[in-house]
């Protein structure tokens, strides 16, 4: 596991274990379901596990007290039709495997959460209430739209925000506004302030944003998150490239926090996506510590640990699993002999690229597998 330390005040060095409080909040990037993808978890002719996908990276998710990552699909259901690229529509069964996996909350605001329309948003919702895992960016009504998501976490009470720079030429109902939210900076503003009102510790907002593949963040990215961090955003996280972008460390605004961080993008976590920067995505655990006494928060810990995605095929079927940088931990007898001498360059490969760019704007420790 790779960890970055930001360095902060020396009276949070000094802070007493008992007046304080730590929590660990993990994020992924793109959850994404291609045709490939949900073919190879068919287990009957309607029937469908994604649950093996995650089985070497779910302890890295549960073990955090909150995860969240970006869902980019719908579940309208099967008489829609399932579908991948470019318009995609999954089994219900993939929002049940990420819930088994550990995640508590999903964003929904992306450019293919229209891609069954209003129908296919509702549903999406309904199926991720029915498996008890929190939703944002889409809604059902504009009192849910109004309604922020901030959740107590052990005490400390953290707001999550999510925007869309577009949703692929599907229009939304012009009645109906609410269905998504979009890059708007009146409307993050107001929601970042309505967050502070209500007496959120913490403000993350998370953006499908930038350029597709670029390793960079482009212009729009900077633009957008300029903007949000002079609204008063503590934590920036966004999506969207299918690629993994650097860290930033950044001087607040009237937020929460003394400094705050921007993940541009964390890559994809898992797609039928091959190429190199394609296949790989990251798990970021950001670590917060709130004095519960003189009410202070800070990041005390940041670290990563850089995922790849292996598509094997045994028995004429693929499978697809996440390997975690840490595989050599792990009891991979049903992996190993499925991994050629490519695989295992393509993994390091994806290994080494994910720290090169995220430490790309950071001052960092060496990696170091713990």
């Amino acid at each position: 596991m790779t960890t970055l330390f930001l360095y902060a005040c020396n009276n949070h060095a000094q802070t007493k274990k008992d007046s304080s409080i730590t929590i660990t909040i993990s994020a992924v990037g793109d959850l994404m379901c291609h045709s490939y993808q949900y073919i190879a978890a068919q287990t009957a002719p309607d029937s469908f596990d994604f649950n093996p996908v995650y089985r070497l990276v779910k302890k890295y998710l549960s073990d955090s007290d909150f995860t969240f990552g970006n869902l980019e699909t719908v579940t309208a259901g099967k008489d829609k039709k399932y579908s991948g690229y470019p318009r995609f529509n999954s089994p219900d069964e993939y929002i049940s495997a990420l819930k088994n996996a550990g995640f508590n909350l999903l964003s929904t605001a992306n450019n293919h959460a229209l891609d069954r329309g209003e129908y296919g948003v509702l549903r999406t919702i309904k199926i991720m209430n029915e498996n008890k895992i929190n939703y944002n960016g889409t809604f059902t009504s504009q009192r849910d739209r109004d309604s922020i998501r901030i959740f107590d976490i052990k005490g400390i009470r953290v707001a999550f925000l999510a925007y869309t720079y577009g949703t692929n030429g599907n229009q939304v109902p012009k009645d109906k506004p609410y269905l998504i939210n979009k890059i708007d900076f009146n409307l993050i503003r107001s929601d970042i302030q309505k967050a502070r009102k209500e007496n959120a510790d913490l403000v993350f907002v998370h953006f499908h944003f930038g350029t597709e593949y670029k390793r960079e963040p482009d212009q729009f990215e900077n633009n957008v998150t300029d903007s949000t961090i002079k609204f008063g955003a503590d934590i920036i996280i966004g999506g969207h490239p299918h690629v993994i972008q650097p860290l930033r460390f950044y001087k607040t605004n009237g937020a929460a926090l003394d400094s705050g961080l921007i993940a541009y993008s964390l890559g994809n976590f898992i797609s039928n996506q091959r190429w190199r920067y394609s296949d790989c995505g990251v798990i970021l655990r950001i670590s917060i510590t709130k004095n519960i006494f003189l009410h202070h928060v800070f990041i005390s810990r940041i670290d990563y640990v850089p995922t790849w995605v292996f598509k094997s095929h045994t028995g004429g079927k693929a499978g697809y699993v996440i390997i975690p940088s840490q595989y050599f931990m792990l009891d991979l007898d049903n992996i190993y002999p499925s991994l050629s001498k490519e695989d295992f360059r393509k993994m390091f490969e994806a290994f080494a690229d994910t720290r090169k760019i995220l430490q790309r704007y950071s001052v960092v420790l060496p990696y170091s597998a713990n």
